[in-house]
């Protein structure tokens, strides 16, 4: 008989929060994987639970060469409960390659539901919630950045980010020029702890609000995008949308800047497309 993969959600903030079933999975675990030992200790003692089990480190730097060593004990029957820092195991945490590796070798893998800093933000956002996507956390680089929200400008569903606190301000600007200032967000901080704060309104108010500092842990929420406000990608959407954008009175320059923007193309792009239709 092979073991059990328990994916355990950990409180993101309050203490009070974790699941009952929590202190179960940690007093009958055979072993138990934490993405930062020293904070699973102070968990534990929180919680009062005395932990028998294996305690091992799960985390970025060493799940590649740590997973073969937990899919073993499973293998061999034991049970092996995964917890992260906060929230649940695999959603931008560890967990992903330790869930593939069991589910190639047919062992069980369950979950203890519970804290999620996704769903928790996208309840309190005010934002649209019946359909949602969540991008995690944004590249680091500039450029890279906003190619990522270039290619997210037309999408319709509501979208949640993670993000660290001192790179929030540049990453709403991205988003202020990738999705257009007016755009409803909310910046979500330190959901469930002493200093919780939910901001709301314009991306290009959230910005204004940013330059003062973000402090905590944030999770970014923006709406998507209104249905029939975007512009397709294809040559002939491409220059319908420019020259209806001259016929409201929009210079050539203007309009093919807009339409780059909202379609989340290179201007080039549009540039050449237009003037070849147009033999200019």
């Amino acid at each position: 008989m092979t073991g059990v993969l328990v994916l355990a959600a950990t409180p993101i903030g309050q203490v009070g929060d974790a699941p009952p079933r929590l202190t179960q999975e940690l007093t009958t675990a055979d072993v138990i994987a934490a993405e930062d030992t020293r904070r699973f200790k102070r968990l534990t003692t929180d919680l009062g639970v005395t932990v028998t089990a294996r305690v091992v480190s799960y985390f970025e730097g060493n799940e590649a060469a740590r997973t073969p060593v937990l899919l073993e004990a499973l293998l061999a029957g034991e049970r092996v409960l995964l917890v992260t820092d906060a929230g649940m195991p695999s959603v931008s945490d560890p967990g992903y390659r330790l869930v593939a590796a069991a589910v190639e070798h047919d062992v069980r893998v369950t979950a203890v539901p519970g804290p999620s800093a996704v769903l928790t933000a996208l309840a309190v956002s005010g934002l649209p919630v019946d359909r949602f996507c969540f991008e995690g956390f944004l590249p680091r680089k500039a450029g890279e950045r906003a190619r990522r929200l270039a290619g997210l400008a037309r999408e319709e569903r509501t979208m949640v980010f993670f993000e660290a606190p001192h790179r929030t301000e540049a990453a709403l600007a991205a988003m202020a020029e990738a999705f257009g200032e007016d755009r409803p967000g909310a910046v979500c901080r330190e959901l469930t702890k002493t200093h919780e704060e939910v901001r709301r309104g314009p991306l290009g108010e959230l910005v204004a609000w940013a330059a003062e500092g973000v402090r905590g842990e944030v999770t970014v929420v923006v709406s998507g995008a209104e249905p029939g406000s975007t512009i397709g990608t294809d040559p002939e959407s491409l220059r319908a949308a420019v020259t209806e954008r001259e016929e409201d009175g929009m210079t050539r320059k203007e309009a093919i800047a807009e339409v780059a923007k909202v379609a989340g193309v290179p201007k080039r792009e549009v540039y050449d497309l237009v003037h070849r239709g147009s033999g200019a």
